[in-house]
């Protein structure tokens, strides 16, 4: 891989790291959120509804599961594309 496509590839891999982060880490916190309030008898179903997708007149519900699914893949694949194409630095380098 050339030296721009390499560039190019971590700047593209950097760029989509918080776009599948932001809306992983907000399933991953109303989820707990939802049960922590829950197990206290506050029944937080708008948490709920964020956990599946459901951003007040945005519902993405039918899709969320299957969009945040390909963003975790997407962001893995180009990570590990990243790290297996790094050039390899010889023994006198180190």
């Amino acid at each position: 891989m050339s030296r721009s496509l390499t560039q190019r590839a971590r700047r593209l891999h950097q760029l989509l790291v918080p776009l599948a982060a932001a809306p992983l880490l907000l399933t991953a916190a109303s989820g707990s959120l939802y049960s922590l309030l829950l197990e206290q008898g506050v029944d937080a179903f708008w948490l709920l509804k964020i956990h599946t997708g459901r951003f007040g007149p945005l519902n993405l519900q039918p899709y969320y599961s299957i969009l945040l699914g390909l963003a975790t893949l997407v962001v893995i694949v180009s990570g590990v594309g990243i790290l297996l194409t790094r050039p390899r630095r010889s023994m006198s380098e180190r």
